[in-house]
């Protein structure tokens, strides 16, 4: 299992420090977030950056680490314009670049307060395949065009591919063993990974405990079937700070079949880049 941390806090200069020193102690994935203008009580005081500039710079500054945003919320992105911008970093980053993408969150202004913008969960949803299917078509090399219900658009040509062909993608799949959400986990099937959420009222109420990691493990065994490639599964939590427990943590997640731990801090009450730092440093634990 891989070790990630996600920058939740912090200026641009304090994210690509952190990136920085995420490499230099041992840590195999830096991420950021995705989000423009949120109207929610707490981060709303935090000021937000662009991903792809915050992840440009981390590409130059590093050499080893994966490098990615939790998550892309590609709905209220112009897909052509999404392609570019991937391209740039994943080739900027020697073909580090990995997609965690979603359908963004509801209260996020750039999807309230811009007409046109799909705020419906179902439109959100078919934007998210359209723009993905947009994306992909993107890495051929070839000439293109794309009729969908909400993205359609002329010819496009990228004339140069990804660095390995194409970025791999993880879109965020609701995981319940008794309600299996069909769609949304046979959307993260089609691709490299999923990020696992459960029904929750806040992002630490939706994440995927161990035992349902093995649960899910299990069922995208049985769906890929034998012979199927390499697939990430990504948990989010919070290591403990004493080493001992924080191993341990890390092994029990381990176990059920996780293929990356990413260190998960959001309360924008009590973390500050400073802490996020000093955290960084004490590095992933032994396994």
């Amino acid at each position: 299992m891989k070790f990630g941390f996600i920058g939740s806090y912090g200026t641009p200069e304090q994210q690509v420090r952190l990136a920085r020193e995420c490499e230099e102690h041992g840590w195999d994935g830096f991420f950021t977030w995705d989000g423009v203008s949120l109207d929610e009580p707490g981060f709303d005081a935090h000021p937000t950056w662009d991903p792809f500039g915050l992840l440009a710079a981390a590409a130059a500054v590093t050499e080893r680490i994966t490098l990615g945003a939790m998550v892309f919320a590609l709905p209220r992105h112009r897909p052509w314009e999404l392609a570019q911008r991937a391209l740039t970093v994943d080739h900027l980053s020697g073909g580090r670049l990995v997609l965690p993408v979603g359908v963004g969150v509801p209260t996020d202004r750039a999807f309230t307060s811009v007409p046109g913008q799909p705020t419906a969960l179902r439109d959100r949803a078919q934007a998210l395949d359209e723009v993905l299917a947009w994306l992909e078509r993107s890495w051929s090399g070839e000439t293109f065009t794309h009729e969908g219900t909400q993205v359609t658009t002329g010819q496009f040509r990228f004339p140069q591919p990804p660095v390995h062909g194409r970025i791999p993608v993880w879109p965020v799949a609701v995981w319940d063993a008794e309600r299996p959400p069909r769609r949304s986990l046979d959307r993260a099937l089609r691709w490299d990974g999923m990020v696992p959420q459960v029904r929750g009222e806040s992002p630490e109420d939706a994440e995927a405990g161990p035992e349902q990691i093995r649960e899910l493990v299990d069922w995208v065994a049985e769906q890929r079937g034998p012979g199927a490639g390499p697939y990430d599964v990504v948990y989010q939590g919070r290591l403990d700070a004493d080493p001992q427990t924080a191993a341990s943590q890390a092994r029990e997640v381990a176990e059920a079949g996780a293929t990356w731990w990413l260190e998960s801090w959001w309360d924008p009450t009590s973390v500050t880049p400073e802490w996020l730092l000093e955290r960084v440093r004490q590095g992933p634990p032994a396994v």
